[in-house]
C-alpha cells in the first residue's frame, strides 16, 4: 500500500520561474504582463542607455532610459491620440522642452511639465492661429503675442486662455485698440483707432464704450431764418443717450447736404414749389417736419458756384435714407472715407475739383462745424413756380401760394426759357428762392465706427426775400391757400 501523504504525480513537475531581463549590455525582454516590450541596453538588470519600449496598442517610446525610467531625450507616440513628443522626459512624462505635435493639427514648441505645457512657448493651432509666450496648466497666461487667423494681432496679458489686463490689438483692417481687457473682450479704459480715422477713448464695458455717440444734434433754433443769397454756419454736436457731448470721440466723418420742401398745391392746379422737367425726375423723400423734399444743391461763396447740375447728380448718387427714401448729397461727389474727406485750402481736397465745396467734416471732441454754408441756385430742370394763376388775381386778391412779396403774378420758367404766351421771361437765378429748405448732416464714416451708423440729423430752414424780415408763406397753405 502506498504510503500515505506521497505527492499527488503534479506536484513531482519542476516549476517554472518567470524569464528574467537581461543583466547588461543589449537585450529584449517582454513583460509578464504581456503589454510591455522594450528592447535596448540594461544597466544592473534595469533598463539604462538608449533602447525603445513599445506598448501592446500600438505606441511607444523611443529614446533614452536612467535606472529603468524614462528618462532623458525620446520621441513619443500616443497610439490613442496619434500625437508624438520629441524632447526631454522625467520619469515617464514630457518635462523640460519640446516639440509637441498634434494629429488633429497644430503643434507646440516650448517647455512643459508633467506633460502640460508650462512656462515659454510657441503654440499653432490647426487653423493656422499661432501664440507665442507664457503658458501655466496647459494654458496662455501671462504676457503674450497671438495671431489670429483673420490677420488680427494681440499683444499683451493672458489669464487662464482670455486676455485680461493691458494689452495692444491690432486689426488686419489697420484699426487699433490698446487699454484694459477682461475676459477676452475690451473692459476699462482703453483707446480705439479705427481705419476710418474715428477715434474713440475711454471706458469700456463688455466690449462697448461706455460713452458712445448715439445721435447727430444740429445746435440752434427749432427752424434756421436765412436771408436769400446769405450764407450761414452750423455747428453740429454729437450726444449721448443722457444727451451728453461725446467728447470721448473724435474723427467721425459728417456730410452736410440739403433739400427743398416739394408741395404739391390745391386740387385745380397741377404745379408744385418746383416744377421738375420730365427728364430729371426726382423722388421725394421724408422729413421729420411733416413735408417731402426733393434734393437741392450746396455751394461756397468763398470758393464759387458748383455748376447746379453736377451737384444734383451728386445728390442723386447717394445711398437711400432708411425706410426707402432717398436723401441727397450736398454739391460735391466726395466718396466716403477718410482717403476722400477734403481738408486743406480750397480746391486742394482730394476727390473734389477746385470750386467744389467742401462738404465733409470731422468731428473733433464730439462736435464739427459747417461754415460759410449756401443755398445755390436753381439747377437746371427745376422750375420754381411764384405764383398760381387765380380768377382772384384779376379781381385783385392776393395771390395764392406767393413765395415772398413784392413778386409779379407770373410763373417763373427755368431759367433761360420763354413762355409760349408771351410773357416776360426771368433771368437765371443767382440764388436760392425764398421758402422752405431742410439741411442734413449724416454720418459717412468708413467704415462704420464699430458697426453702428448715427442717424442722420435734419435742420428746417427759411429762407426770406432780400430786404424783407417777413418770412415767405409757404405754398399750398395758409387761411388764403384754400377757397
Amino acid at each position: 500500500m502506498a504510503a500515505a501523504g506521497h505527492g499527488s504525480p503534479s506536484s513531482s513537475l519542476p516549476r517554472r520561474d518567470p524569464p528574467r531581463p537581461p543583466r547588461d549590455g543589449y537585450g529584449v525582454y517582454v513583460y509578464p504582463n504581456s503589454f510591455f516590450r522594450y528592447e535596448g541596453e540594461w544597466k544592473g538588470g534595469k533598463k539604462h542607455g538608449r533602447g525603445k519600449l513599445l506598448f501592446k496598442d500600438g505606441g511607444y517610446y523611443e529614446g533614452e532610459f536612467t535606472d529603468g525610467e524614462i528618462t532623458g531625450e525620446g520621441c513619443r507616440i500616443w497610439a490613442s491620440s496619434g500625437n508624438t513628443y520629441s524632447g526631454q522626459f522625467v520619469l515617464g512624462e514630457p518635462q523640460g522642452r519640446g516639440v509637441m505635435k498634434y494629429k488633429a493639427g497644430g503643434c507646440y514648441e516650448g517647455e512643459l511639465s508633467h506633460g502640460m505645457r508650462e512656462g515659454y512657448g510657441r503654440l499653432v493651432d490647426r487653423d493656422g492661429q499661432a501664440y507665442w509666450g507664457w503658458f501655466h496648466d496647459n494654458q496662455r497666461h501671462g504676457q503674450g503675442h497671438m495671431v489670429f487667423r483673420n490677420g488680427d494681432e494681440y499683444e499683451g496679458d493672458w489669464v487662464r486662455d482670455q486676455r485680461q489686463g493691458h494689452g495692444v490689438l491690432r486689426c488686419a483692417d489697420g484699426s487699433t485698440y490698446e487699454g484694459q481687457w477682461h475676459g477676452d473682450v475690451f473692459s476699462g479704459l482703453g483707446r480705439m483707432t479705427l481705419c476710418s480715422g474715428a477715434v474713440y477713448r475711454g471706458m469700456w464695458i463688455n466690449g462697448h464704450p461706455a460713452a458712445q455717440a448715439r445721435r447727430i444734434v444740429i445746435l440752434g433754433p427749432e427752424v434756421m431764418d436765412v436771408a436769400q443769397g446769405s450764407s450761414f454756419d452750423l455747428n453740429v454736436q454729437l450726444q449721448q443717450d443722457s444727451g451728453e457731448v461725446a467728447e470721448s470721440e473724435d474723427g467721425r466723418v459728417l456730410k452736410i447736404s440739403a433739400g427743398v420742401r416739394y408741395v404739391q398745391l390745391p386740387a385745380y392746379s397741377e404745379v408744385s414749389f418746383f416744377k421738375v422737367d420730365k427728364d430729371n425726375p426726382e423722388t421725394p423723400f421724408q422729413t421729420p417736419f411733416g413735408f417731402e423734399c426733393i434734393a437741392y444743391p450746396l455751394w461756397s461763396p468763398k470758393s464759387g458756384a458748383l455748376e447746379p447740375r453736377a451737384a444734383l447728380e451728386s445728390a442723386r448718387g447717394d445711398p437711400l435714407l432708411p425706410g426707402g427714401d432717398r436723401e441727397p448729397a450736398a454739391a460735391s461727389d466726395t466718396s466716403r472715407g477718410q482717403r476722400d474727406i477734403p481738408g486743406g485750402p480750397p480746391g486742394e481736397a482730394r476727390g473734389c475739383e477746385p470750386h467744389c465745396p467742401k462738404d465733409c467734416r470731422r468731428v473733433e471732441q464730439g462736435c464739427a462745424r459747417f461754415s460759410d454754408v449756401c443755398l445755390g441756385p436753381p439747377p437746371p430742370g427745376y422750375s420754381p413756380v411764384l405764383f398760381l394763376d387765380d380768377p382772384r388775381e384779376k379781381a385783385g386778391g392776393r395771390p395764392r401760394g406767393g413765395l415772398g412779396p413784392g413778386r409779379t403774378p407770373t410763373t417763373q420758367d427755368p431759367p433761360g426759357g420763354s413762355r409760349p404766351d408771351g410773357a416776360a421771361t426771368a433771368e437765371p437765378a443767382a440764388a436760392a428762392f425764398p421758402g422752405e429748405y431742410v439741411v442734413m448732416i449724416r454720418d459717412v464714416t468708413d467704415p462704420p465706427f464699430l458697426g453702428h451708423v448715427l442717424p442722420t440729423a435734419f435742420k428746417h430752414l427759411r429762407v426770406s426775400g432780400k430786404g424783407t424780415d417777413r418770412q415767405p408763406p409757404i405754398p399750398g397753405e395758409g387761411p388764403e391757400s384754400l377757397s
